[in-house]
């Protein structure tokens, strides 16, 4: 398989419909996306291994339950430094170099408060090239990034993909901790593993493993997204956005901005900011337009400052490389 490859017409129809259901078997996506489900199979493995999309699966809010964006000013010249000395952190999710007042964009997502104050105070201070850094504890994830559409698939479309099937009316209803650790590394290394390949990681049965990844998924503490680099999404520019919002119009911030389809990331921030965005747009002349819109749309909101990503290096866990295809197997999601 060539680094090369470059996706058409057909790979972003199926990345669209993985992103409705990731783990949707080939025959059910086959007459959604108009070729065969051998042909499925076959684009979907040149794609992975290319690092042009991916699909993971993960456990929000069972694992960990803080989140933290942290922004890094770092020395001259050593944006590149700090990231490969803190790359290999499973705590830090996703890593974007950015222009505008901070270098770094950090993830930060642990199991208490308690680690992220660990960090900040202690770890951070580590780190040599670091000039300054503000962290923003999010309170609420308004609109997350699993969400987030291709837009190559008509309503239509989409309605012919089968909804989420429940559990077997058999299946156990609780799955044993030590079956839930090795059901979710698998999956947030190839969150379209099989079940035979988990049963045999686990040494139980492959229907065993279906039973409980349905169970898991029903319950909402197993989730699925999918992701394609962002270069060959359509969608090449990324910011991130730090707005101060009256408190009377960020009850309804959820609903105005389910509208606006560029919003990949929003959330709640304890901070001077108390909405952070991370918007997706088509091109550079997109940004005036969004930010007039977010102004529109968001009652006395203010757009207080602003930064273009210029380079995601770390998405999820997985490290990318410069055109945005995924370099290797996630480290976070433990």
């Amino acid at each position: 398989m060539t680094k090369e490859y470059e996706p058409d017409a057909i790979d972003f129809r199926l990345v669209h419909a993985l992103q409705v259901d990731p783990r949707a078997p080939w025959s059910d996506l086959a007459p959604v996306v108009g070729v065969d489900a051998v042909t499925l199979a076959r684009r979907w493995e040149r794609l992975s291994e290319t690092g042009l999309a991916w699909v993971s699966g993960y456990s929000p809010g069972t694992s960990r339950s803080t989140l933290a964006l942290i922004e890094v000013e770092c020395a001259p010249g050593q944006s590149i430094a700090t990231f490969q000395s803190m790359a290999e952190n499973p705590d830090i999710l996703s890593v974007d170099f950015t222009v505008g007042s901070r270098d770094l964009i950090l993830t930060f997502v642990a199991k208490s408060m308690r680690d992220v104050t660990n960090f900040v105070l202690h770890q951070l201070g580590q780190f040599d090239s670091i000039r300054a850094a503000r962290t923003h504890l999010v309170t609420d994830v308004i609109k997350e990034g699993g969400a987030w559409r291709l837009r190559e698939l008509s309503a239509a479309d989409i309605n012919r993909i089968p909804p989420l099937r429940p559990p077997r009316l058999r299946a156990p209803r609780q799955v044993p901790e030590d079956l839930h650790k090795v059901i979710e590394s698998e999956l947030a290394v190839n969150g379209r593993a099989t079940t035979s390949q988990i049963a045999a990681r686990a040494g139980v049965t492959s229907q065993r493993v279906a039973d409980a990844i349905a169970v898991l998924r029903n319950s909402g503490e197993l989730m699925f997204r999918t992701d394609i680099a962002r270069t060959y999404s359509g969608w090449p520019v990324n910011a991130w956005y730090f707005m101060q919002v009256p408190a009377s119009s960020l009850e309804n911030v959820r609903g105005a901005l389910a509208r606006v389809e560029e919003v990949k990331l929003a959330a709640r921030s304890a901070s001077q900011y108390n909405l952070i965005m991370s918007v997706w747009l088509r091109n550079l002349d997109d940004v005036q337009r969004l930010e007039v819109m977010l102004e529109k749309s968001i009652p006395g909101a203010r757009i207080a400052d602003r930064s273009l990503v210029i380079h995601a290096a770390k998405h999820l866990g997985r490290k990318l490389n410069e055109d945005g295809r995924a370099a290797g197997a996630p480290n976070g999601f433990s």
